[in-house]
């Protein structure tokens, strides 16, 4: 009886056991038919892209905010994202790996864009050039994110790469043979990856994409100084993007509001986007093309149009600011002496230092030999938009060697330039400055040397002193600045400079 039960149970158990196996067998094919009929297969496969990649996102914005931290902290924030990058599955780079989407044209307002995906990567490539004396630069084409904030520009899919030059640092500055004036200079550092399917590090995605190119430069050298800011930033920076005519970003390290503010005039030309402030920039920008670091020709004050791609020349670039400052002077021509005119003379004065002594004496030697005189002391200089009409109003402008004379560069065509030269053998420096630059501007120049007599070195040094008897000793001890240009102000022999004058006021006028 009980061999029964238990056989009629073990049957009753099997058929159970069938039973349940059929239905887990059939359970797999409904779903996939449940899932097929909702139409849920394009969003579990859109999960799996999108969702990944947000993921994936999160994570690289996250390491930049840590690279930030490290950065500020003195360490190499771009070397540590590689290493925290490297240790991601190539799966997931081979799934993040895929540059944004362009969707709209910047306005002038507001160069910021919204992000999308593409479905082929941009091939990138990565030039520099080491060889100019004068600054460092490096251009650039493709998939590009900058990130001012850690001052990194990562040039993705680089056509270019090379183990060798995955990381470039330049410092974007025109005045690299000076090392205490680039101590100053921050880096910026442009980090290449390979092409898929070789390149395993992640980019920061985009949070703004522009779609023209970018120009990034320092204004940490020149401070206040108008020559330097004219030769070191302002010239290189027309020719490096006056060729744009306005459809260029430009992107400013170690920013100074101040000079920021006084050559607002010119950038707003140059480009006709609000200037980006690199380093306190948290976006990651993303740009066609880009260029770090500024073309400067071997000369100061200068363009030379064999080394410019467009032929720039410096007759060009006063041209463009007498627009720029609706300058209303292209051209000065001779004044006849009979016509009751008299040829317009700018003395640009100076304080502290080679300052002239006897300014009231010598300006009324000017208008006695026929010169109408404007007197410009330093607050009147200062104020670049102004003093411009008035230097452009002028036949001849006048000064003792300084950052003053820098104004030349808005003198009508045929004017002339006078250099004062303090004493100390200071000839060949002045004359570099701003003597040989005076032909490509389509100026004319002339020079006065002070002599022992003129200077107030006389009342510091006894006349066997070097300052006297050997100036050059001085220069090689270093010690022109401090005792030729900071250390003398000059008292002009009135008869001696108004014979020298006499001949300037000939070539300015006519019978």
């Amino acid at each position: 009886m009980r061999g029964r039960q238990e056989g009629s149970s073990t049957k009753h158990g099997s058929s159970s056991g069938v039973v349940l196996v059929a239905m887990w067998l059939l359970v797999p094919p409904l779903l996939v038919l449940i899932v097929i009929k909702a139409g849920f297969l394009p969003q579990i496969a859109r999960f799996r892209e999108t969702g990944f990649i947000k993921f994936a996102d999160k994570m690289v914005h996250k390491d930049l905010t840590l690279v930030n931290f490290y950065n500020i902290q003195g360490l190499d924030g771009a070397r540590w994202q590689q290493q925290s990058h490297d240790t991601m599955k190539r799966e997931a780079a081979k799934g993040y790996d895929q540059p944004d989407k362009m969707l709209a044209t910047n306005s002038p307002k507001d160069t910021s864009l919204i992000n999308s995906d593409v479905e082929a990567p941009i091939i990138s490539n990565l030039t520099c050039d080491f060889s100019n004396v004068h600054s460092d630069i490096c251009r650039m084409e493709g998939d590009l994110r900058i990130h001012g904030k850690s001052a990194t520009v990562y040039v993705v899919s680089a056509s270019t790469f090379r183990p060798e030059n995955s990381t470039i640092t330049v410092q974007p500055y025109t005045r690299k043979w000076e090392k205490e004036t680039m101590s100053r200079i921050r880096e910026v550092t442009m980090r290449s990856m390979p092409p898929a399917p070789y390149s395993f590090t992640i980019p920061p995605r985009c949070t703004a994409r522009h779609d023209v190119p970018a120009v990034v430069f320092s204004t940490g050298g020149c401070g206040a100084n108008f020559f330097h800011a004219m030769s070191d930033l302002i010239v290189p920076l027309y020719i490096t993007a006056r060729e744009y005519s306005g459809g260029v970003q430009l992107l400013i390290t170690d920013y100074q509001p101040q000079w920021v503010a006084k050559f607002r005039p010119i950038l707003s030309v140059l480009s006709m986007y609000p200037v980006i402030d690199f380093d306190a920039d948290t976006a990651v920008r993303c740009f066609p093309s880009a260029r770090v670091g500024l073309e400067s020709h071997s000369r100061m004050l200068g363009i030379d149009p064999a080394m410019s791609r467009n032929g720039y020349t410096m007759v060009g670039f006063r041209d463009f600011l007498r627009s720029t400052f609706s300058l209303q002077r292209p051209w000065t021509s001779p004044i006849s002496r009979s016509s009751g005119r008299r040829p317009r003379l700018v003395l640009v004065l100076r304080r502290h230092s080679r300052a002239i002594t006897n300014e009231a004496d010598v300006i009324a030697a000017m208008e006695d030999l026929g010169f109408e005189v404007v007197a410009a002391l330093p607050k009147d200089v200062s104020d670049m938009g102004r003093f411009a009409g008035v230097v452009n109003s002028c036949d001849v402008m006048v000064g003792v060697h300084g950052a003053g004379l820098t104004n030349m560069v808005f003198l009508p065509h045929n004017a002339t330039i006078v250099q004062i030269i303090p004493w100390g053998q200071m000839t060949v420096a002045c004359r570099y400055d701003f003597g040989d630059p005076v032909p490509d501007m389509g100026l004319r120049y002339a020079e006065y040397e002070v002599n022992a007599e003129e200077t107030t070195l006389k009342d510091k040094y006894p006349r066997d002193h070097p300052v006297f008897t050997d100036p050059g000793s001085l220069h090689r001890q270093g010690k022109m600045w401090p005792i030729f240009l900071e250390g003398q102000n000059v008292t002009l022999d009135i008869g001696r400079f108004r014979g020298f004058l006499q001949q300037v006021y000939q070539s300015v006028t006519k019978e």
